[in-house]
């Protein structure tokens, strides 16, 4: 799943494209996927307006329109979004919304597994949508503190890893950052977050920020399925420590690296680096 880093660069490659440009034409080719309004007053909505901006929330991009709707994308598992010149050729044979704008491009949502959603919501309405009005505070944010993470891993006994995924409690992190973030910071991904010291939160919130830049600067991580606002893919899968690479050599100590499941996801850490101390 596309998470801050790559979200953030799919709408940094397509501001310069699509900002400025008026929505006249919408093809809708999978209605299951639009999540609100139903499909006829989606296109409404959007029909003929302006892309005043691009914002993130999150794993969600937002296209501000100049009627005051938020155009709102869920890439979820497998979504790409991508810009098409006028000119341009799209061989994607999972389309599923093609946006057409003033100078004959386009935008092209196409998505494999289809598990991504849209909406078209007014400014008063967003709050329809309840992941991203739930959403903690982000990474690289003024709110993203140590004090913040402090108080809100006091007392909680739900592991560090899934503590992390959760996104009330901090938004936009997902498996790859969260597995990285956590062997930097040296904490093994089974501690409860109730347990971690003021030292360890300190310089987990720090690591957190340092792989969100970093992956931001990449360009995004791709595996398989993510590529960014020109088609293109990330480089951050080539700089990762952990995730992909279990079964592997640890880059710092030269430990093999493991693999177990956290709250049902893939989890890969380092025993050395981040060695599972007992809890009381």
């Amino acid at each position: 799943m596309p998470e801050m880093p790559e979200i953030e660069t799919i709408r940094r490659s397509l501001e310069p494209h699509i900002q400025g440009r008026k929505i006249t034409s919408v093809e809708v080719l999978l209605p299951r996927q639009i999540k609100w309004p139903e499909p006829e007053s989606f296109v409404a909505r959007i029909l003929q307006t302006t892309i005043a901006g691009l914002d993130r929330r999150g794993k969600y991009l937002l296209l501000q329109l100049d009627n005051q709707v938020s155009l709102i994308f869920h890439l979820r598992m497998t979504g790409q979004l991508v810009y098409v010149p006028s000119m341009g050729q799209d061989n994607s044979h999972h389309n599923r919304l093609i946006i057409h704008l003033d100078d004959g491009s386009k935008l092209i949502f196409s998505d494999t597994r289809t598990f991504g959603t849209l909406y078209a919501m007014h400014q008063d309405e967003l709050w329809r949508v309840q992941g991203m009005a739930e959403l903690g505070p982000e990474p690289l944010s003024p709110e993203f503190t140590v004090a913040y993470l402090s108080k809100a891993a006091e007392g909680r006994k739900t592991k560090i890893k899934s503590f992390l995924l959760d996104q009330r409690k901090v938004g936009g992190l997902g498996n790859i950052y969260v597995d990285e973030a956590l062997f930097l910071a040296g904490i093994h991904p089974l501690r409860q977050a109730g347990s971690l010291t003021l030292p360890e939160l300190t310089k987990l919130q720090y690591t957190v920020n340092q792989v969100i830049a970093e992956g931001i600067a990449d360009g995004g991580t791709t595996f398989r399925d993510y590529r960014n606002g020109n088609g293109e893919k990330g480089s951050h899968q080539e700089h990762l420590y952990v995730y992909g690479r279990d079964g592997q050599d640890c880059r710092i100590c030269g430990t093999p690296l493991e693999k177990i499941k956290v709250g049902g996801r893939g989890t890969r850490f380092c025993p050395h680096c981040q060695p599972l101390e007992v809890e009381s």
